[in-house]
């Protein structure tokens, strides 16, 4: 059990740090929205890794996030709807998509993940793409910065809009892909949401922003994932909680900081 906790907590940190790091992103663009459907179609690639008893729940869930995200870039590009109407179309696609295939006997699994169950090479995995997502988004964040504070102004200094909108999504495909082995199809979202807007409470600067919100992540996964193990609750919401109790304190010190 000790070896199977060790194994949860390195899966939990690094799937955490890497959704707090995007998190920061994804919130001062505005599209931690996207996060949540990309995650719920991430339930029909559940469902079908455990309807035919795939190894890893991952063969299924990274091909239909890898598509969610590249099919909202493409309805973007063609139709200029808001990410609000694409976000309840990917949504509505994943959850009904799930119903149909999704064995109820099995459900638990991807509703809340499977973190206390991650195999060894599970956690390899895990680990080689949080290093390797993490460093993918330093790469694109200065640039989807800019973007996102002058779309005009980055075409000018000859950032390729569209190519980075669409890289940008793939990381969050790849990142909610992990999410759901820690919390789930359902609420992968809050994920990479609540430490960046935990952290927005507290930092002054972009540095101290970017730093809070990892370590938030990987706090709210330290302690949720020990809570789940010495009370013997899904471990997925308790990271959640642990997250969300973080956000309230962080409250009270920007109330301290505003007085």
């Amino acid at each position: 059990m000790i070896y199977q906790l060790i194994l949860a907590l390195i899966s939990g940190i690094f799937i955490s740090g890497v959704a707090g790091y995007l998190g920061t992103l994804m919130l001062s663009k505005k599209m931690s929205v996207v996060a949540g459907p990309l995650s719920h179609l991430a339930l029909p690639g559940v469902a079908i890794a455990l309807l035919y008893n795939f190894s890893d729940i991952a063969i299924g869930v990274f091909p239909f996030t890898i598509i969610g995200a590249i099919l909202i870039w493409l309805l973007q590009k063609r139709t200029n709807l808001p990410m609000e109407n694409l976000a309840a179309i990917i949504f509505a696609t994943g959850v009904g998509t799930a119903l149909l295939f999704l064995p109820i006997n099995k459900a638990e699994e991807a509703l809340v993940g499977k973190i206390m169950e991650i195999t060894f090479w599970e956690t390899i995995i895990i680990v080689a793409l949080g290093f390797f997502v993490f460093y993918f988004i330093k790469k694109l964040y200065l640039k989807m910065m800019l973007i996102n504070i002058n779309e005009d102004l980055a075409v000018i200094e000859g950032i390729n809009v569209s190519h980075y909108n669409l890289l940008y999504l793939l990381s969050i495909a790849i990142v909610v892909s992990l999410g759901v082995y820690l919390v789930g199809g359902l609420i992968t979202a809050a994920l990479i949401a609540i430490p960046a807007a935990a952290s927005r409470n507290i930092s002054s600067e972009l540095r101290s922003y970017k730093f809070w919100a990892v370590i938030f992540g990987i706090f709210s996964a330290i302690s949720g994932i020990f809570l789940a193990y010495f009370f013997k609750l899904p471990a997925g919401p308790m990271v959640i909680v642990s997250s969300i109790f973080i956000f309230l304190i962080s409250l009270l010190f920007q109330k301290q900081q505003t007085s």
